[in-house]
C-alpha cells in the first residue's frame, strides 16, 4: 500500500466513522482508502461547508469526524468552518494534501495556517510513520478537544508503506476530581439563598446529575446557547441565559446570590457582559479543563473535574427551598418562555413578523427536530422562538460568529440524528452565501426545512449604523426570490409574506417528504431584534 492508502485506513481503524469533504488530485487516494476502510464520505460542494457539517456532525454525535481537502485552495477553502471547530474546541481531523516545492501555485504554509486559527498542525513526514501519524492525530483530537491538521506531502503520500500492527494510541488522561473544590462547592451551596445553575456544552450528558443537585440545593436551571435543550421540560428552567434570555430569566438570573457555571465559559454572551451577575454574586466554575477556569470572567473558585462528576460528589448539600418558592415555579410557567412575552405584530404590507412567523412553525413543526441556525440580526428568533427536545436538538455554530454556516451546520446535524426533522434557519445574506449546499441537502436526501428569513439586507448593519445617519447603500439589496432558487434545486417552496401563507408547510408535513422544503420568508425589518445591541457591545 502507499502512505495514503495506509493513512486512510489508520484513520477509520482509530475512530473516524465519517468523513466530509472536496475531492481532488491531492486528497483522491487517502479518501478513496477511507471510504474502503469503511467509513461513510459525504461530498460537499464547498471545502467550507464540508468543515462546518464536519463539526456539527462531531457536536451532535459526540464522535470525532473528519474534514478531506486538497492542498493549498482546499485548505484555505475550508478555514472559515475549521477556525469554527478549533473555537469551539470541537474533535475533528482535517485532512489536507500539502504541496511541498515552493514552485508549485499550491503552495502555503499549512502548518501555520492550522495554528493561526487555534488548530493543531501534524505532518506525516515518512512511510514508516504513516499508520502511527494518523491514529496520534485521532487521538489528540480527543483526548484534547482539538482540530488537528494532519499534512500529507505529496512527495510522502506514493511512497510504499506497510499498514503493521495499529500503533499504541496515546493512554486517555486520568481523570481527577478536585475533592477540596467539591467541598467548597458544597459549602458554597449551603449558604446559598438563590442560586443559578448555567450548564454549557460540557455539561451535555449530565442532566440528571445537575437537575438532582439543583433540586436539593434549590437551584433555577439555565444553559449557554450552545447547551439549549438540556433541561427542556423542567419547571424550573430558564432556557438559555445571556444575550438570548426572556426578560423574567434575566431578572431572576442577575437576582442569584450564586451562579454556578457547569462546563460553561461564563463569557460575555452568556453573562450579558458580566451585567447579568449581580455585584455581590458569589461565581463559580467547574469544568474539566484547569485553564478555563476564570479565563473570560472573575470567580470566586473554580473545581477541575468532569460536570457530572463533580456533581455526583456534592454530597453534603442539604435539601433547602432555595430560589425554588411557589411564586418563582408560577412566573416561570407563565413568561420565561419568549413566545409568552407580549409584542405588537409589524406584520403587514407584504412582510412578516419574525415572531409570529417562528411561532407559527413552532407550533406546526414536529417537536423531535434538530435546529441549525446561522448568523445575522434574526437568529434570535429561531434560537428562542423554536423549542427543541434536548441539548442534542439545537446545533449552534457560532464561536467565530461567521454567517453562511447555518445550512451546513444543519446538514452535518441532520446525519448526526436521521431520527429527527432538520431545521435549518437563514438570514437572506447566510442563505446566498451557502447557496451551493442546496444541492448537497437535495443529493443526500435529506428531508429538511430551510426557512429563511429575508429583510433584503445585512440587517445587523442596517439597525446598528442606520440610528447614526450612516449610508445604508452597502448593506442592502433587491429582494431574492429564494423559493424559485430553491425549486431549481428541487426543493419544494413557498413564500411566506403572512403566517397565513404557511398552510402548504402542513402539507408538506403531512406528505412523504420526498424534496426538502425551503420557506421564503419576507420578514418585517422595522425593528432590530432585542439581542442585537448586547452583540454589538462585543466589537
Amino acid at each position: 500500500m502507499t502512505v495514503a492508502e495506509v493513512v486512510g485506513r489508520a484513520l477509520v481503524r482509530s475512530g473516524i466513522d465519517t468523513a466530509f469533504g472536496v475531492v481532488g488530485s491531492g486528497n483522491f487516494v487517502v479518501t478513496n482508502a477511507m471510504v474502503a476502510a469503511g467509513a461513510r464520505y459525504v461530498a460537499a460542494r464547498h471545502e467550507g461547508g464540508a468543515a462546518t457539517m464536519a463539526d456539527a456532525y462531531a457536536r451532535m454525535t459526540g464522535r470525532p469526524a473528519a474534514v478531506t481537502v486538497h492542498q493549498g485552495c482546499g485548505l484555505t477553502n475550508g478555514l472559515t468552518g475549521i477556525t469554527e471547530a478549533a473555537k469551539s474546541r470541537t474533535p475533528l481531523v482535517v485532512v489536507a494534501a500539502e504541496a511541498t516545492s515552493p514552485r508549485s501555485n499550491f503552495s502555503v504554509d499549512q502548518a501555520a495556517l492550522a495554528a493561526a486559527v487555534g488548530a493543531v498542525p501534524m505532518r506525516v513526514d515518512s512511510a514508516a510513520e504513516a499508520g502511527e501519524r494518523a491514529a496520534a492525530a485521532v487521538a489528540t483530537a480527543v483526548r484534547d478537544r482539538r482540530v488537528v491538521l494532519l499534512n500529507l506531502p505529496l512527495d510522502v503520500q506514493g511512497q510504499e508503506a506497510s499498514a503493521g500492527p495499529m500503533a499504541a494510541l496515546p493512554a486517555s488522561m486520568d481523570v481527577v476530581i478536585d475533592r477540596p473544590g467539591v467541598a467548597e462547592l458544597a459549602r458554597a451551596l449551603e449558604t446559598a439563598r438563590r442560586p443559578v445553575f448555567v450548564a454549557g456544552r460540557g455539561a451535555r450528558g449530565s442532566r440528571a446529575a445537575l437537575e438532582s443537585l439543583a433540586e436539593r440545593c434549590g437551584a433555577l436551571l439555565a444553559t449557554s446557547a450552545v447547551a439549549k435543550g438540556l433541561f427542556a421540560g423542567n419547571p424550573w428552567s430558564l432556557d438559555v441565559s445571556g444575550g438570548f434570555a426572556s426578560p423574567l430569566a434575566a431578572e431572576l438570573i442577575s437576582g442569584a446570590d450564586l451562579v454556578v457555571g457547569w462546563g460553561c465559559q461564563l463569557n460575555m454572551w452568556t453573562m450579558r457582559h458580566g451585567r447579568l451577575i449581580a455585584d455581590d454574586a458569589v461565581v463559580v466554575q467547574v469544568d474539566l479543563d484547569a485553564d478555563a477556569l476564570g479565563a473570560q470572567r472573575p470567580i470566586a473558585f473554580g473545581v477541575v473535574g468532569p460536570v457530572r462528576a463533580v456533581a455526583e460528589a456534592v454530597v453534603e448539600c442539604e435539601p433547602r427551598t432555595g430560589y425554588r418558592t411557589p411564586e418563582v415555579r408560577a412566573a416561570i410557567a407563565e413568561r420565561v418562555r419568549w413566545r409568552d412575552v407580549p409584542f405588537d405584530d409589524l406584520g403587514g404590507g407584504g412582510r412578516i413578523d419574525p415572531r409570529a412567523l417562528t411561532i407559527a412553525l413552532d407550533d406546526l413543526l414536529p417537536a423531535e427536530r434538530v435546529v441549525a441556525v446561522d448568523s445575522g440580526n434574526f437568529m434570535g428568533y429561531p434560537s428562542m422562538f423554536l423549542d427543541v427536545p434536548d441539548e442534542f436538538g439545537f446545533c449552534f455554530t457560532q464561536a467565530f460568529q461567521s454567517i453562511g454556516l447555518g445550512l451546513s451546520t444543519a446538514i452535518g446535524a441532520a446525519l448526526a440524528r436521521p431520527d429527527r426533522l432538520p431545521v435549518a434557519a437563514l438570514g437572506d445574506g447566510g442563505a446566498l452565501m451557502g447557496a451551493s449546499e442546496l444541492e448537497t441537502v437535495v443529493r443526500l436526501g435529506l428531508p429538511m426545512v430551510v426557512v429563511v428569513y429575508d429583510d433584503a439586507a445585512y440587517g445587523a448593519e442596517v439597525h446598528h449604523f442606520g440610528p447614526h445617519g450612516q449610508p445604508l447603500e452597502t448593506v442592502r439589496f433587491p429582494e431574492t426570490d429564494f423559493a424559485s432558487i430553491a425549486r431549481g434545486y428541487g426543493f419544494e417552496a413557498v413564500t411566506a409574506r403572512a403566517v397565513e401563507d404557511l398552510s402548504p408547510v402542513a402539507d408538506w408535513l403531512a406528505g412523504p417528504r420526498i424534496a426538502p422544503l425551503l420557506i421564503d420568508a419576507k420578514v418585517a425589518a422595522d425593528e432590530p431584534s432585542w439581542w442585537l445591541e448586547e452583540a454589538f457591545r462585543g466589537h
